[in-house]
């Protein structure tokens, strides 16, 4: 009767009702354990039960699974060396342009100051930011947890990487600067002219690239450390970001219709508030209707351990020959300015119609030729009257005068 509570305590850590009681004639002894609200170690390691197996528990699982048996979750720890006057003034910008542009917030809910709009948010708990406040809203996420940040990379052949970059800013700008990235650097449009209309058709449906992108932001794993990932090709765009399905989901289970169930509540909260996202587990059916619509296959997703990948394959007809974008000059080429500004002028207009944030490197890229060159005739426009830059260079934008 001594040794029995004793074991249970040393091993586990709890304390038993052990009691001696007889039935029938006979003894037996009765141990009573209530129910507890936070995992049980057995000798200081935790296991866990799946089916027939039993496996032990360590690491990022051990983590997990703690967070999920005491309702904490990761994005829910309150940091304490940021506060709201660190947080960046573009991001709430940004995010109260597009909440009031989808509607899902209202005028008066988005003009109070920033402390009250992140509490409205549920981003503060007891006085202090979340860490999902963090990720969302200051421009260096990666000083509470590395690897909060995408990659974007065009590749060739295998391994051959020809280009990239890294979105290492808040959520909210990487969100809003991401889709454009990808579209006016990464991919080419195919030109077709219908009754001198001319169209633009690209290898990717740009709403289900865009509904996949900000799905693998909102519910990423950021405790894993590591960053979300496009791998972009002439054939093929692979997205790939860590994740912990809810128990019993297989890759099936996205496929068909399901619930909502976000891994990151809080910022997939300020996702749907910002337009970003839908809040009823239809975002992969919306990416499969896009590339129906496109006439492209639905994407393949796969689930590697804690990582899922979607794969999504070009629309053959789109492509076009010889389509790898060049690298970015940092030289001037020796090209005559004076015969190439005009060809310059029209297509600078275009694009800053098409994208008022267009950046120096992207024109470069898109025009096939230098980032001086760019710059020169960016200056003439500018001097001439045409065009003006509103704000500064990181958050500013291009408008066209005339």
């Amino acid at each position: 009767m001594d040794d029995i509570p004793n074991k249970i305590q040393s091993g586990l850590g709890i304390v038993a009702d052990v009691n001696r009681l007889s039935k029938n004639g006979m003894d037996y002894i009765q141990i009573c354990i209530g129910p507890s609200s936070f995992p049980v170690s057995y000798h200081g390691e935790y296991h866990y039960r799946s089916g027939s197996t039993k496996q032990q528990l360590t690491g990022i699982a051990l983590s997990e699974f703690i967070m999920r048996k005491t309702g904490v979750r990761w994005e829910d720890v309150a940091v304490d060396d940021i506060s709201v006057d660190d947080l960046d003034d573009e991001s709430f910008k940004i995010f109260r342009r597009e909440a009031l542009k989808s509607q899902r917030m209202k005028p008066e809910e988005l003009d109070i100051p920033n402390e009250e709009l992140l509490s409205k948010l549920h981003l503060i708990s007891a006085g202090k930011l979340k860490r999902s406040a963090v990720l969302l809203f200051y421009n260096d996420p990666g000083r509470i947890q590395n690897g909060s940040y995408v990659k974007i990379g065009k590749f060739g052949e295998g391994a051959d990487l020809q280009y990239q970059d890294t979105l290492e800013g808040s959520l909210i700008t990487t969100a809003d600067r991401i889709i454009d990235l990808i579209y006016f650097k990464y991919l080419k449009a195919k030109i077709t002219y219908e009754h001198d209309r001319r169209i633009e058709t690209y290898p990717f449906a740009r709403d289900a690239i865009r509904e996949a992108v900000y799905n693998a932001i909102a519910h990423n794993c950021y405790m894993f450390g590591t960053p979300i990932q496009i791998r972009i090709e002439d054939e093929a765009v692979i997205i790939s970001n860590r994740c912990v399905l809810p128990d019993g989901w297989t890759v099936e289970t996205l496929m068909e219709p399901h619930d909502s169930i976000p891994y990151n509540p809080d910022i997939a909260n300020v996702f749907y508030r910002a337009g970003y996202i839908e809040t009823w587990g239809r975002g992969i059916q919306k990416i499969c209707d896009s590339c129906k619509a496109l006439g492209a296959d639905i994407p393949r997703y796969e689930l590697r351990g804690n990582g899922i990948r979607v794969h999504f394959a070009a629309l053959q007809s789109a492509l076009i020959e010889n389509s790898k974008a060049p690298k970015v000059q940092t030289e001037p080429l020796n090209e005559p300015l004076d015969n190439k500004l005009p060809l310059i002028n029209q297509k600078i207009l275009e694009q800053i119609s098409n994208n008022p944030r267009i950046t120096y490197n992207e024109l470069a890229i898109f025009l096939n030729v230098s980032r001086s060159s760019v710059k020169r005739a960016m200056n003439k426009l500018t001097n001439a009257g045409l065009i003006e830059r509103v704000g500064g260079k990181r958050y500013g934008h291009w408008r066209i005068l005339r």
